[in-house]
């Protein structure tokens, strides 16, 4: 019985040093809402133009929800601490993704608006795919 209390303590102590916490932020067409993950509590809310910088610290996940409503796409970039950068066009109209675990910088740039071409030469891509 004691060696059945001592592990159920000691894995208990084990997974809580060693869990991950998860931010989640929504970046809209003109605002940057933080909540909090497990309970979606509204932290934090500004209005913001141009480019947001998120800071992932070490042991966090990034939880971003790009949010613009309409069909549009975003810059994404994330800068690891060695200055590794993966820079990626992803879709906002209502989307959600998430990142390795940190420490990085996940910067999200200013919304573009499809052009009829690009549109055309997506859809014609993804149709390759399949």
């Amino acid at each position: 019985m004691k060696k059945l209390m001592l592990f159920t303590i000691l894995s208990t102590l084990f997974i809580n040093s060693y869990s991950q916490d998860t931010i989640c932020t929504m970046v809209s067409l003109d605002e940057v809402l933080e909540f909090n993950y497990q309970t979606n509590e509204v932290i934090d809310r500004e209005d913001y133009k141009g480019t947001v910088f998120i800071e992932v610290k070490n042991g966090e996940v990034l939880c971003l929800h790009l949010y613009d409503k309409k069909k549009r796409k975003r810059k994404v970039i994330v800068t690891y601490p060695d200055g590794e950068q993966v820079v990626q066009t992803l879709d906002s109209k209502s989307n959600v993704y998430f990142t390795q675990i940190g420490p990085l910088t996940v910067e999200v740039q200013k919304s573009k608006h499809f052009s009829l071409n690009e549109l055309f030469q997506s859809n014609i891509s993804a149709n390759n795919k399949e």
